[in-house]
């Protein structure tokens, strides 16, 4: 009797082949064919094996399916040497499988010992040399082409647009013989995006005389890259709409681009509406897909979405599982985010990757678990074999600056075997003032300008801790410091999502349309947080003047305009979400508190740091930022 969990060594389908050998040959190249686009490529070979005849497209898929593969390039090399007769086809698979395992040099030889070429095998050299970084001879092998196609064409100026080197690739694209191809106009699009010149891809785009999927997925991922969400959100909401633009069927890529684009304008309402997109394409079982929206809710401050959205995933690979623990470190849910942790790596056999890392011990920093981030630290090496980043320091010194062990932090920069940047720094400086610390201040402060001499960001957070030391004439030498190298402190803003539009303020904004009402809404709640018993706190509003003056310029802080704006404008049984470009300040938080339980609203606030859920007069951060 068959054992419960018996397989054959291939599919049944795949076994049943004509009585006669010859007249089974399609049928076993057709089962293959299947096997290897499943990417069963072992019973595939095992099926080939059992072969009693085979054709030369038998064989050419074989070979196909281990060029397919990275890693079997001895198999391959075996395989084709027992080809009766290799035909061009054979010595064509055989160069692209050299040239994913990395051995140029094996490609260049077979090139040579081609006895006939096509266009496909030049196209593959100068591919393949292109991307192996070798594009002179790439050029090389492009002029000595006796017959050039437009795949030819597209193949060198993408090699020249991978390198970098983009003035080249323009020179071939003038010469193209159709410069409206929309592949290679695509591809220069690309170009012109990676080297950061936004203006000339759009410029090329608009004069496009069609465009294809690709085209618009450059245009949408390439202004995410270039730090314009705007503009990509723009560029989707225009592919998907009639009129002159032609309408966009979208892919997994187009999602995945308009979501990030939505994580990075904190545009909730507009990645909801993506969301329904997704599962009317269908598109929301795409992995990518899912884990893209995972990440935007996330960002976006509803992290409940985003835990929904997961535990309903049928897929979840370490990118998902990376998305939800980074999405809960960024609430503040330290603990549930190590829960996560281990029951990714402990229950679901899902191997850790340093992004991994990253989030887990951000998860620790913001929760402020000093003895879970040590272990995880050391357990990186120890257990999982990852070896720490720049990108895993910045967090562990971020968590021990938070706990107030700036000795403990200040070592650990010192002995980290990487040239030390600018964040960590940061940190150390950002938890001086907070540990009121001045001279340890400026030594971060000073390490900080030496790495950027014009890091407005420096002096500011070191004027801070002067002034929170009541240090006023060091406020005013670092103030006129900044003044004589002209240098500005980024202006302070909220915003917030309201009446289907974005709404920004700055701080002591006079400029809304709704100004009297949110005035007047705050004048309310200060005379209520008085009743209350609440002091502002003075210190937190920088300047040595009057306490009068001070209580006013706190007042109209600018996430404290966009969460008056909120109880006026935001759904009593809707949550108020506020997003803030820098951190928020204590006499902020602290009103903010207890402004939820005087209006009985949940409020939530994003700074530059994580994300502070107010409610009944407690924030998830536990005053812990």
């Amino acid at each position: 009797m068959l054992a419960r969990h018996w397989r054959p060594p291939f599919p049944r389908w795949s076994v049943r082949l004509g009585s006669a050998a010859g007249a089974a040959v399609p049928s076993s190249n057709w089962a293959i064919s299947r096997l290897v686009r499943d990417g069963d490529v072992d019973s595939a070979r095992r099926l080939f094996d059992a072969m009693p005849v085979k054709n030369l497209v038998s064989w050419n898929l074989m070979l196909a399916a281990y060029s397919k593969k990275p890693g079997r390039l001895a198999e391959a090399r075996e395989l084709f040497a027992e080809i009766p007769s290799p035909d061009v086809v054979s010595f064509n698979t055989m160069l692209s499988c050299h040239f994913r395992n990395g051995d140029a040099e094996g490609a260049r030889r077979l090139f040579n010992q081609m006895p006939a070429r096509d266009c496909v095998s030049w196209n593959a050299m100068i591919s393949g040399l292109a991307e192996n970084g070798a594009t002179d001879e790439a050029r090389g092998v492009f002029s000595a082409m006796p017959e050039k196609n437009l795949v030819s064409w597209n193949t060198m100026i993408a090699g020249l647009v991978r390198a970098g080197d983009l003035a080249l690739a323009e020179k071939y694209f003038r010469e193209a013989p159709d410069k409206d191809d929309v592949v290679l106009q695509t591809v220069m699009i690309s170009g012109y995006m990676a080297a950061g010149e936004v203006d000339r891809a759009r410029s090329l785009f608009d004069g496009m005389p069609a465009r294809n999927p690709v085209t618009w997925n450059a245009m949408i991922s390439g202004f995410v890259d270039n730090q314009q969400p705007e503009n990509a959100l723009k560029i989707f909401q225009a592919a998907l709409g009639g009129g002159s633009s032609p309408r966009l069927r979208p892919n997994s890529s187009t999602l995945s681009s308009a979501l990030l684009g939505c994580s990075h304008l904190s545009a909730l309402e507009l990645g909801k509406q993506i969301h329904q997109l997704a599962c009317k394409l269908p598109l929301i079982l795409d992995p990518v897909v899912g884990t893209s929206l995972v990440s935007m809710y996330c960002k976006c401050g509803d992290l409940g979405a985003a835990r929904k959205l997961f535990e309903e995933m049928p897929r979840r690979d370490v990118v998902t599982w990376n998305a939800i623990i980074s999405g809960h470190a960024l609430h503040g849910r330290g603990g549930e985010a190590l829960k996560l942790f281990h029951e990714m790596t402990n229950n679901q056999g899902i191997l850790p990757n340093w992004v991994t890392f990253v989030a887990a011990l951000s998860a620790c920093a913001h929760a402020g678990m000093v003895g879970a981030g040590r272990r995880i630290f050391r357990s990186m090496r120890e257990r999982y074999g990852v070896d720490p980043r720049p990108d895993h320091y910045f967090p562990m010194v971020d968590l021990l600056c938070r706990a107030g062990l700036l000795a403990e932090a200040a070592e650990l920069i010192r002995r980290s075997p990487f040239r030390p940047h600018g964040a960590l720094f940061g940190a150390l400086l950002g938890a001086c003032r907070a540990q009121k610390n001045p001279e340890l201040a400026e030594f971060a402060a000073g390490r900080l300008l030496e790495l950027n001499p014009r890091s407005a960001g420096a002096y500011v957070q070191l004027a801070n801790v002067y002034a929170a030391a009541g240090r006023w004439e060091d406020v005013s030498r670092v103030r006129r410091l900044m003044r004589e190298g002209k240098l500005v402190k980024a202006p302070g803003c909220s915003w917030i999502e309201a009446k289907g539009a974005v709404h920004v303020f700055r701080s002591g904004d006079r400029r809304h349309r709704e100004l009297e009402a949110i005035w007047a809404k705050l004048a309310e709640l200060e005379e209520a947080m008085k009743r209350a018993g609440h002091a502002p706190h003075l210190g937190s509003a920088g300047h040595d003047v009057v306490v009068e003056e001070k209580e006013r310029m706190l007042l109209g802080h600018s996430e404290k305009l966009a969460i008056a704006f909120g109880l006026l404008a935001v759904p009593a049984w809707a949550t108020i979400r506020v997003f803030k470009n820098l951190r928020v300040c204590v006499d902020c938080h602290n009103a903010t508190k207890l402004i939820s339980t005087l209006e009985g609203r949940e409020i939530v606030v994003r700074d530059t740091s994580r994300f502070h859920h107010f409610r009944d007069g407690s924030c998830s951060c536990g005053d812990f930022w």
